[in-house]
């Protein structure tokens, strides 16, 4: 596993390069930067041909300046200069934990007053370059996809609130405990609470814009479907816990690796390890596992993986290791964002290949709602994740949004077929 970029450079490469860079941010970063580009050429193509318009705004140009102004760039300068020169006289503090380091109150004053100042001087200098001696109105003219940056700028900012939300009611009693690390830690979001706000939010907008909210959500199913699928690779590779639950077919080994094992085996670690799957699970009879070897030739780590070096630091001290991530998993794991991240490459393949031939508004956006509710569902059942007692049958938050993503799903593309009926009839 690796934490951070700097861990994989040092794996690789063999070369320690002190980087800043938790690697699953990096991959929702990246996420969220391809599924930006790909709903840029959607809307792009849609403006092409004349599924979507192009709106005009009227803007003032060359208002004269007022202090005013420079009020709020001189705040953003002074937080932005604060942080980073205490970041810059305190890099390995900041290093061990950038988290806690940005969110802290720690930083160096004086850069702020450099950040403040330099800020406000470049503020003032465009506000007076653009001064006009009579302001005046001016049309300008904005294409769909010239949108794309606030739509991923807003994506971002909704999908974290509503991921945060979500997350702390499926995790009530661990915010109880802490409700301002649960509010603002980059870990713990669900993805479903970061989808629906994050849906609305961008609907709205798309309508305040001139965008019908049934051809932006089509030219966005594909995009989000990658997206989720890479974001998955954020969650493998850094270890933070969205993980399957045991695989009893097989044991882990002291250096964090996996071996096939007898029943007997297993039994034998699980007793081996009984406090701490304890404490994790509350008892030995809460501990969901069961048994899948490998098959057809592929590789072990496919079905069982012990994530060593994991971000969560979950598990128990791996052998000679020391640092901050030296810990793995005594039993091993279904790699589940592993078999996340493939489906749903798959089912981007097959919206991005049908996404020219469908000419009903909605019924992409509906077909991309069944198919990742069913992935969603399927993978829940060896998906470790927080179980309610519904009717004498336990069931996950995830697996009852996923089914109402189905249901939806099913009827948007029967209520689309249908009124496309009606309306050629």
């Amino acid at each position: 596993m690796y934490p951070r970029l700097s861990d994989f450079i040092y794996d690789v490469f063999g070369i320690y390069v002190p980087i800043p860079i938790q690697s699953y941010g990096f991959f929702v970063a990246l996420a969220f930067l391809i599924a930006g580009y790909l709903l840029h050429l959607e809307l792009k193509r849609k403006h092409k041909e004349g599924l979507l318009k192009s709106v005009t705004r009227k803007v003032l140009v060359g208002k004269k300046f007022q202090i005013k102004d420079l009020i709020l760039p001189a705040i953003i300068g002074f937080v932005i200069g604060f942080k980073l020169l205490g970041i810059i006289l305190n890099y390995s503090v900041f290093y061990d934990d950038p988290q806690h380091y940005v969110l802290s109150t720690e930083g160096h004053f004086f850069g702020g007053l450099i950040g403040a100042a330099l800020s406000a001087y470049l503020t003032y200098r465009d506000k007076k370059k653009q001064e006009l001696d009579k302001p005046r109105w001016e049309e300008i003219k904005i294409d769909p996809h010239q949108l794309t940056p606030n739509i991923v700028v807003i994506g971002i900012i909704a999908s974290v609130i509503g991921a945060k939300i979500f997350h702390n009611l499926e995790n009530f009693d661990e915010f109880l405990k802490d409700p301002i690390d649960a509010l603002f830690s980059f870990s713990g979001l669900t993805f479903y609470g970061g989808l629906i706000v994050a849906t609305i939010t961008l609907l709205w907008y798309g309508k305040k814009n001139g965008i019908s909210p049934k051809i932006l959500a089509d030219a966005a199913a594909p995009a989000i479907m990658l997206g989720y699928g890479i974001g998955r690779i954020g969650c493998h590779v850094s270890g933070d816990g969205d993980w399957g639950i045991i695989n009893s077919a097989y044991i882990s080994t002291v250096d964090g690796g996996v071996m096939l094992a007898s029943a007997e085996q297993f039994a034998a670690e699980v007793q081996n390890h009984a406090a701490y799957l304890i404490h994790q699970f509350g008892s030995l009879e809460a501990v969901r596992h069961t048994a899948t070897p490998a098959f057809w030739g592929l590789p072990d780590w496919l079905f069982a993986y012990a994530y060593p070096h994991n971000v969560l630091n979950q598990g128990v001290p791996l052998a000679g290791c020391s640092g901050s991530y030296c810990n793995y998993l005594p039993l091993p794991v279904y790699p589940t964002p592993i078999y996340e991240t493939t489906i749903c490459t798959i089912f981007f393949g097959i919206l991005w290949a049908i996404r020219k031939r469908i000419n009903i508004y909605g019924m992409l956006f509906s077909i991309y709602l069944v198919l990742n509710g069913v992935e969603r569902f399927f993978i829940e059942k060896i998906r470790v994740n927080e179980v309610y007692q519904i009717f004498g049958a336990q069931i996950t938050q995830a697996e009852i949004i996923s089914s109402l993503l189905i249901i939806i799903g099913l009827t948007g593309i029967v209520y689309l077929k249908f009124f496309a009926k009606q309306k050629a009839g």
